[in-house]
């Protein structure tokens, strides 16, 4: 994680689409992420293998040729399989990585990396011992004008980042009924305003306060803003809604203020999955942790969503302890 000097990693050689030799996937989830991280694969020539879901069959169209299990130890037991991607309900998280690094795998974990700071601590304690290599999914990274603007911003384009605004404005999840659980999602801060959260901590160091404060209502996406102080007084202001009819496109906005200059993010998201694939695939092959996307930093984004929920539910600002 970068501290207030300097932005998100600017984005490294990429591996191209041409097949990347004898790596082979399992998806472990039959949602909407299981099919984007299995498209990703198909787009950088890493065949999926398996899909795995206790209950159905998960429905990949990237991957026709892998063979269901309905466990991850079937999975595992396949030699062939040296990647999985983890894109199920978050409660699981936790468990399914620590079982996949246990096995020698190399895990794409989908964000947040868990729901609780101590199955997060438990999870970053097993890659650190792991032989394979782990990177939490926070995919907003690898948006092609969010990288820009990182690079831009490493390299000077507004001096010393003082002030972060973001927003993201989403319709409403249909068909995931968990998210509306916050003991199963942890709620749309964790769930969703943690992208936002995990782009604000990257540009401007320790965070120190946070307060939320949401609109009336008790469903998943009802808007939050949500401001967060830094131990170097920069801060954050960020907008997060997810509740609008289906009819309305999905937005999201970043803008930098530092001491000399301003810069903003094109809108861009590309084909950040795979770009987000072609990188963990990078690093797994050179054996490297990811410096784009660390998995300090998707523990520290975590510890914020969790205190900014905290802070919805009190009405009060809530300090964040070293």
């Amino acid at each position: 994680m970068t501290g207030a000097s300097g932005p998100p990693a600017a984005a490294p050689h990429t591996v191209g689409t041409h097949s990347v030799g004898p790596h082979g996937a399992a998806i472990v989830g039959a949602g909407r992420m299981g099919r984007a991280h299995a498209a990703a694969w198909a787009r950088i020539g890493v065949p999926v293998r398996w899909a795995v879901s206790p209950r159905r069959r998960p429905e990949l169209p990237d991957a026709p040729d892998a063979r269901w299990a309905t466990s991850l130890e079937e999975a595992l037991a396949d030699p062939a399989v040296t990647i999985v991607s983890i894109c199920t309900p978050t409660p699981s998280h936790a468990d399914l990585a620590r079982q996949a690094l246990a096995a020698g795998r190399n895990v794409l974990l989908e964000k947040p990396i868990a729901l609780t700071m101590e199955d997060a601590a438990r999870v970053a304690e097993a890659a650190s011992r792991a032989p394979g290599v782990l990177m939490v999914a926070h995919v907003v990274r690898f948006f092609p004008g969010y990288a820009a603007l990182a690079s831009r911003v490493a390299a000077g384009s507004v001096g010393r980042p003082r002030v972060v605004r973001a927003s993201r404005i989403s319709d409403a999840p249909v068909g995931y009924d968990w998210l509306a659980d916050e003991e199963r999602s942890g709620g749309m801060l964790v769930d969703f305003a943690i992208h936002d959260i995990d782009q604000a901590v990257a540009y401007l160091g320790r965070p120190v306060a946070v307060t939320s404060v949401p609109l009336p209502g008790d469903a998943f996406g009802t808007p939050v803003a949500t401001t967060i102080e830094f131990a170097d007084g920069g801060v954050a202001q960020l907008l997060s809604a997810s509740d609008l009819p289906a009819d309305q496109p999905f937005r999201t906005a970043l803008e930098v203020l530092g001491d000399t200059g301003f810069d903003a993010a094109e809108p861009d998201a590309g084909d950040a999955f795979a770009e987000q694939a072609r990188y963990f695939l990078q690093c797994v092959e050179e054996g490297v942790p990811p410096d784009r996307a660390p998995v300090a930093s998707a523990v520290e984004a975590l510890r914020v969503a969790l205190a900014a929920r905290q802070s919805a539910r009190t009405g009060r600002r809530v300090e964040l302890s070293d």
